[in-house]
């Protein structure tokens, strides 16, 4: 349900809409009031202002000093708040101003200013009202200006003065025009208005959100959690409850609403908790099988390619042996034989070949039984460090053939119980493959480096030997066939594919792993995890123990 089309924010909407509405209603007022009151106040400051400039030049009037008029009118120029003084006489001529340039200019006498005092009694008898002394209007620049005028009368000792008496009929000889500027006024006005509408604003706010929160807490939420209850029960979630807090009507229908539940929910509480359980289970079965199945694959695939292996090297082992042994009585018998000595060296040569093929042949036999051997390892206390520098010392020069520089690096404690000609025989195998993935070839350089860093695992359980080579890498295809026996990609000359299937071996009867990563253009890591211990059940095998069928 929308926010906006809940009773509660209804009942909040009415209340903020009543409350804003009084509350501009009185700040209108309020400002109205104070902007009569401070008006009445600038009134009449201007009449005090124009009462005390008429009585500072009564004096020099009364003298016929103009001069003296004049000086004192122009002081008034300065004064904060004072937009001008001007005098004028009977005939509308200014006589004073502030202004110099006011002087001897005439004013409209028709003007509203003017007329609205003199109402029937020309402008000898000007009969003003109070309320007509003042008047507000606008300056060029836009500022509000209150003008203020007062008659000058004809006072007796104006009318028996010598120097410029004037008839005792006339009452009014001049006026007295001041004008003063409601900027100040104008501008405490507006920062009123402002202070008393940011206030109301508050004011609205303020009870907006005490009014918002009182809804919100014993209206709103109640409400909400009811009907969130009632879609989570509709749902089936029959295990959930309502909070009866109050004993008003919405407490009484969330007890009757937990009564009305708590049946049913016992019940589907007992099946819910049944699926969950075996739902688990299922998964938890089926990843292991899954971990399983692959792992009896994999098992069940190098098994396959062991026994066939096993198999295939029994049966080469023997006619081998044979050809070598009858290749070897020949070349004895040719030696002893009668025949020219260049057919004797034609025919030792042809059988030197046959012999050393046969011996080649006899090596992949010997690899292949080393492959298939389901035999355990003779296991003692070995430190691996001694097996590597072993290691570097027999590979070393047919790196520097390829221009292959070997780093090794290894932890002070690198004991750990192995095979160790086994051991030795899985490092060189990996830095000899390592070595020639960074031999020369269509589309890279000769040499490279090969990183080997031998460092015990978080738990100091295992040895973790990584070999890191920046050769050319490997594709995924390869990677997956790269420890089956006969895979190579390499040239026939160069091996048979069998010494990573051998290192697989190893750590296998070690009980370890070993991971490659690799790709192409970037190089490869060989990770080898060997446990520091083995079972007890392996100490007893003979350490000089040979692959059965083995050929020398």
């Amino acid at each position: 349900m929308k926010l906006t089309r809940s009773i509660a924010f209804r009942v909040f909407l009415l209340i903020a809409a009543i409350q804003t509405i009084i509350l501009l209603a009185l700040t209108y007022a309020s400002v109205r009031v104070q902007q009569t009151n401070l008006m009445d106040n600038v009134r009449l400051g201007a009449m005090r202002a124009t009462d005390i400039i008429a009585r500072s030049t009564r004096h020099s009037m009364l003298l016929n000093r103009k001069d003296d008029v004049q000086s004192i009118i122009r002081s008034l120029a300065g004064e904060p708040g004072i937009e001008g003084v001007r005098v004028y006489n009977k005939m509308g001529e200014v006589v004073f101003a502030t202004k110099e340039s006011d002087i001897q200019t005439k004013v409209d006498m028709k003007a509203e200013a003017c007329v609205t005092c003199h109402v029937g009694g020309g402008l000898d008898h000007a009969t003003p009202t109070s309320a007509e002394l003042s008047r507000i209007f606008t300056n060029p620049n836009g500022d509000r200006v209150l003008g203020l005028i007062t008659p000058i009368r004809n006072e007796p000792q104006c009318a028996v003065a010598d120097c410029h008496a004037h008839p005792s009929n006339k009452t009014i000889l001049g006026v007295l025009d001041v004008k003063m500027s409601l900027v100040a006024v104008d501008a405490n006005l507006a920062a009123s208005r402002n202070q008393l509408l940011f206030l109301s604003a508050l004011s609205v706010a303020a009870v907006g959100l005490v009014t918002g929160a009182f809804i919100w807490l014993f209206v709103r939420r109640p409400v909400k959690k009811l009907m969130v209850g009632m879609e989570m029960v509709s749902s089936g979630l029959l295990d959930h409850r309502l909070e009866a807090r109050t004993s008003d009507e919405i407490g009484q229908l969330a007890t009757t609403f937990n009564e009305m539940t708590e049946d049913l929910s016992r019940a589907r509480r007992e099946l819910t908790a049944w699926s969950h359980t075996l739902e688990e289970k299922v998964r938890e079965k089926t990843r292991d099988l899954e971990k399983a199945h692959k792992q009896i694959l994999r098992v069940e695939k190098m098994a396959s390619l062991g026994n066939l292996a096993s198999s295939v090297a029994h049966e080469l082992n023997n006619p081998l042996e044979g050809i070598l042994t009858f290749a070897r009585l020949l070349i004895k018998k040719l030696h002893r034989s009668s025949l020219p000595q260049e057919e004797i060296q034609d025919y030792t040569a042809d059988l030197k070949l046959i012999a050393d093929e046969s011996k080649r042949s006899g090596e992949i036999v010997k690899n292949l039984l080393l492959f298939a051997r389901h035999g355990l390892p003779a296991i003692q206390q070995v430190r691996f460090r001694t097996v590597l520098d072993r290691c570097v010392l027999l590979v070393n020069h047919h790196a520097k053939i390829n221009d292959v520089e070997i780093r090794s690096s290894c932890g002070e404690e690198d004991t750990l119980e192995c095979d160790q000609g086994q051991i030795q025989q899985l490092m060189v195998a990996l830095m000899m493959n390592a070595v020639e993935a960074m031999a020369p070839g269509p589309g890279r350089q000769e040499g490279g480096v090969i990183d080997i860093d031998a460092r015990w695992s978080e738990r100091r359980d295992a040895l973790v030997i990584k070999v890191r080579d920046t050769g050319q890498g490997m594709s995924e295809e390869v990677k997956a066939h790269i420890f089956e026996p006969f895979f190579t990609t390499k040239s026939e000359s160069k091996g048979v594919g069998l010494g990573l299937a051998i290192a697989y071996g190893i750590v296998e009867r070690h009980h370890g792993s070993i991971e490659v990563e690799s790709n192409p253009g970037v190089g490869t890591t060989f990770t080898v995890i060997l446990p520091t211990r083995q079972p007890k059940a392996e100490s007893d095998d003979s350490p000089h123990a040979r692959p059965e069928g083995a050929y020398p």
